[in-house]
């Protein structure tokens, strides 16, 4: 393959009219340039520029192979001005990932600002409650919620915070059922759990550390549907702040054991590497981090 830095340095030469003009605009000895375009030369097997101490004349096939290299140089200064355009003032598309309720909470209420912010950024934004493999897909960002610590992937990741969880359950239930007073008395009460394999919730207080184990009434693998259980009187469910507040404010759900709270949901902005990102991307997390961070 040709050398693209002799190709480069031809089409200045002849843009120029003279190796001596040339070299005095790229800053570069005229014998260095004779010698690339030489070098060029040998490699095609063909004259490219006829020159003498007093005529420079570029030949036949040397006009035809400057039309073409001057096309690649032009095509490759756009290609520099694009990306240095782009690294000078955030631009482009950014595709974030978080499962649904993880969009609904956090994503949904911050996007609108982050769009007037960037007003040339396009975020695309995919809620899946599936598996994401972010290097794989394409993904800048991600949002995660998770109980336990992430695996070390690889990835950069930034804790944005920690949302505890509270015990909840509709008003009438807690009144045809009554409203425990201690962890122990949960478990006369109906539970709406997230899986057989998670019978009981883990609580901590201003008096330590407990367990409270409902009877097992309900399992639901998806918050949203754990709260509508709830509201709709089916028992009890643990669920995240975030997500149950405006309930419990609205009257919708009542708090129960109001001094004791779980672990909770930690919430964590992951993206594939950390160097060599866009201002885009860099711009999107600096945003999110700002505004979700608790």
């Amino acid at each position: 393959m040709l050398n693209l830095n002799d190709l480069h340095l031809f089409v200045r030469v002849v843009d120029h009219g003279s190796f001596a003009a040339a070299g005095r605009a790229l800053g570069l000895p005229k014998s260095t340039l004779s010698k690339r375009v030489g070098e060029l030369e040998r490699s095609l097997g063909v004259r490219l520029i006829q020159r003498t101490s007093r005529s420079f004349t570029v030949t036949e096939l040397g006009q035809d192979l400057y039309r073409h290299a001057a096309a690649m140089v032009i095509e490759a200064e756009t290609a520099e001005g694009l990306v240095r355009g782009r690294m000078a003032e955030p631009s482009g598309t950014v595709r974030i990932t978080a499962s649904v309720p993880t969009a609904q909470i956090s994503l949904a209420p911050v996007l609108p600002d982050l769009a007037r912010a960037y007003p040339r950024i396009t975020v695309l934004a995919s809620a899946t409650d599936r598996f994401v493999d972010i290097v794989q897909e394409g993904f800048d960002i991600a949002l995660r919620s998770h109980f336990s610590p992430l695996p070390d992937s690889g990835l950069v990741q930034r804790k944005l915070g920690t949302d505890p969880g509270w015990l909840v359950a509709s008003p009438a239930y807690l009144d045809a059922r009554g409203r425990p007073g201690a962890p122990d008395e949960i478990s006369r009460h109906d539970g709406l759990l997230t899986a057989p394999s998670q019978p009981s919730w883990q609580l901590e207080g201003e008096d330590g550390a407990a367990e409270a184990v409902p009877q097992a009434r309900f399992f639901a693998d998806e918050s949203m549907i754990l709260l509508e259980a709830a509201a709709a009187g089916l028992g009890i469910a643990c669920l995240p702040t975030k997500l149950c507040r405006q309930s419990v404010d609205q009257g919708r759900l009542e708090r129960v054991l109001p001094r004791w709270s779980t672990p909770g949901v930690t919430t964590t902005l992951l993206m594939p590497h950390r160097r060599g990102q866009l201002p885009s991307v860099r711009a999107v997390a600096d945003f999110l981090i700002e505004k979700l961070t608790m």
